[in-house]
């Protein structure tokens, strides 16, 4: 690897750890739109709800016997979504399933506990908060190996599915098997480009994951990030965009190896409607083109 590709990837590194950083801060790391409120939620189905804090989403389901909510994001979010929760129902939150393990959705977690609850998550995300520990993040109390662990309460269900490495080492992908909705993070945004240089993707296990997650019967998504809900056909068209994407800088590096020109060079008109196009387009193509550099 060349010095010029070495001080790239470094910069890619510590943009994500930037991001991170300023995610986990609140809503200085960002402006909301004129006229949207820090926090709202929004019932999706009979019992289950999206909360969403600035730009971040999670669930949360109301059972007969008590709440199982997901990722708390970060102190304050989580202040928010525990209020929220209580105007739903006086019922108390049982359990918080993490999705993944970074910080800006899973920080915050401390009023639940507080209050009982018990945390859930893939056993390798217990192996990253270990290596990487976070003040603000609650170690979980269960965690689960392989592809498939339910949660069981009041008469309904959650399923977490593990597929692997593909945004980060632990990423469970909730399903409820009634309702056929899945709450799914950061590997979906409804009809928007990749975010900024992808930090901590893995992109063929990305597109390989997104191709098993399309195989489970649902028939809607609540998103990490996004609107409330979407059509399940969101899961086919993130996949899409990635295997044009690619396909794309493939070819760009057959006549050219110049990572700058090639992030110039490859255009995909097919989703110029889509989110953050102008904005982060060339960025992701930038980060896919280090994959066919270096491997990963």
């Amino acid at each position: 690897m060349n010095g010029t590709f070495k001080i790239l990837l470094s910069a890619l590194a510590f943009a994500g750890s930037v991001f991170c950083a300023l995610v986990q801060s609140g809503p200085a790391w960002a402006q909301l739109p004129p006229g949207m409120k820090m926090f709202e939620t929004t019932k999706i189905a009979d019992g289950v709800y999206s909360f969403r804090y600035a730009f971040h989403r999670n669930m949360f389901v109301v059972t007969d016997e008590g709440v199982i909510a997901t990722d708390p994001m970060n102190p304050k979010a989580a202040g928010s979504m525990m209020d929220e929760i209580k105007k739903v129902t006086e019922k108390p939150v049982k359990y918080v399933i993490y999705s993944h393990e970074h910080w800006d959705h899973i920080s915050g977690g401390r009023v639940f506990k507080a209050a009982g609850a018990r945390f859930i998550s893939h056993a390798n995300c217990a192996r990253e908060f270990k290596n990487n520990p976070n003040p603000n993040v609650v170690m979980p109390d269960e965690t689960y190996m392989g592809s498939r662990k339910d949660v069981n309460l009041g008469g309904r269900t959650v399923e977490l599915h593990y597929f692997g490495r593909n945004h980060g080492e632990c990423l469970s992908v909730m399903r409820l098997p009634k309702e056929k909705i899945l709450f799914i993070v950061d590997i979906v945004t409804p009809k928007r480009v990749a975010f900024r240089n992808m930090p901590d993707f893995y992109p063929l296990d990305w597109v390989r994951s997104l191709a098993e997650i399309e195989k489970l019967d649902f028939e809607r998504i609540i998103p990490g990030h996004g609107p409330p809900t979407a059509p399940a056909a969101a899961v086919r068209e993130q996949r899409v965009y990635l295997e044009d994407l690619m396909t794309a800088v493939r070819e760009a590096r057959k006549t050219e190896r110049n990572p700058d020109e090639i992030r110039k060079m490859v255009k995909l008109p097919k989703y110029k409607t889509w989110g953050a196009y102008k904005q982060y387009l060339e960025m992701n193509v930038e980060r896919i083109n280090f994959f066919y550099h270096m491997g990963k």
